[in-house]
């Protein structure tokens, strides 16, 4: 069974959230530990899966896949079946960095990463509308990011 967090753990997670690179040495020095508690922590927490991976955030700019889409798509139908297929699909696309099943108007919601307005064009017509059972397909573009955080407010 797992434990809850502690403040100590809790602060070992916004250490890491920030730098993923941060030694067991530098976190304790940090929170006045010793490293072998601090090390403990971090292998419980990756074991008990509060710790899922470590990433590295790539700059999109630099990388050239400079716009970002999010696109509400809404199912012709809304069987338990065709929701999972559309979803199995959705997962292949290299393009779609996050997916969410919604509640409302549209049955979903994905934020799409491309190079540009054609590329998003091509994915959109080539992937998403040549999906069965495919409804609808509303694109907003994002024209300015004003804050992007990978980390949970941690209280």
């Amino acid at each position: 069974m797992q434990e809850r967090l502690d403040s100590i753990d809790r602060e070992i997670l916004k250490i890491l959230e920030k730098d993923a690179k941060t030694i067991a040495k530098t976190i304790a020095e940090q929170l006045g530990l010793t490293k072998t508690p601090v090390y403990e922590r971090i292998r419980r927490l990756e074991q008990e899966g509060y710790i899922k991976n470590y990433a590295a955030i790539l700059d999109k700019e630099k990388i050239e896949q400079s716009i970002t889409v999010f696109s509400f798509v809404s199912l012709e139908a809304q069987k338990g079946h065709l929701m999972d297929d559309f979803l199995n699909q959705v997962k292949q696309f290299a393009e779609v960095t996050e997916c969410f099943v919604v509640g409302g108007e549209f049955d979903f919601l994905l934020k799409v990463i491309v190079k540009d307005l054609d590329a998003y064009y091509d994915f959109a017509k080539t992937k998403i509308a040549s999906l069965p059972n495919i409804g609808a397909v509303k694109s907003a573009f994002v024209l300015k990011e004003v804050k992007n955080e990978t980390s949970f407010p941690l209280l």
